[in-house]
């Protein structure tokens, strides 16, 4: 039970600070100036728990400018370009439910920008959806 207490003290203190080093004690040891609150602590610790005090950037640099207006937001399009051919199906489930989602070459594209789709975010769907459906059953039928 105590040393949960004693650990429960040790995380409240890491984020406590910055102290003035007043001396260093030893090798292992430093003694801060505590600020008022904690006027009744031991005031020597080890150096371990002793880290670097960084500056905000506002006291590091006084002269430089905040840009407080926020960054422009470029809307980029999803598809590179009208879909030339569907290439490959596959089935995924998203959130639950299966999906059915197709693989789209774009014109004017290489294979490397090619993209999987759902079927309702392909334009001019059903001619491409019924060029792919009739192209796999005639494979197939060529394979037996």
């Amino acid at each position: 039970m105590k040393t949960d207490k004693v650990m429960a003290v040790l995380r409240l203190c890491t984020a406590l600070g910055p102290f003035t080093i007043i001396k260093l004690i030893g090798k292992n040891a430093v003694e801060v100036n505590p600020r008022e609150e904690f006027s009744r602590k031991h005031p020597v610790f080890p150096v371990s728990l002793v880290k670097p005090y960084f500056q905000t950037e506002e006291d590091k640099f006084p002269s430089r400018k905040k840009n407080l207006t926020p960054p422009e937001i470029v809307e980029v399009e999803d598809s590179p370009g009208p879909v030339k051919k569907i290439i490959k199906a596959r089935k995924i489930r998203l959130n639950g439910k299966d999906q059915t989602q197709y693989l789209g070459r774009f014109k004017n594209q290489t294979a490397d920008k090619d993209k999987w789709l759902e079927e309702d975010t392909i334009p001019d769907e059903k001619s491409h959806l019924r060029r792919f459906r009739a192209s796999r059953t005639t494979e197939q039928s060529h394979q037996l």
